[in-house]
């Protein structure tokens, strides 16, 4: 069996699917709050523009995970 979480990105809103073991995500409130794949590209494209170094974003970040491991 797989599993997906779904929530609000912690930029834009809209809510997505991902891997809430892989899933890129930043504090709010003191809660991990997942960031949607389009705005993690957005950010992305920001700071290679500004030659800073890219959020590094797990190949599965996106896709269902196994259940067993959300034990």
């Amino acid at each position: 069996m797989y599993a997906l979480a779904w929530s609000p990105c912690a930029v834009c809103k809209e809510v997505f699917g991902y891997n809430p073991k892989r899933v890129p995500s930043i504090p709010v409130d003191g809660v991990k709050q997942g960031i949607c794949k389009k705005c993690i590209e957005i950010a992305n494209q920001g700071f290679k523009e500004q030659n800073e170094p890219e959020f590094q974003v797990h190949p599965h970040a996106y896709e269902p995970i196994n259940a067993e491991g959300l034990e």
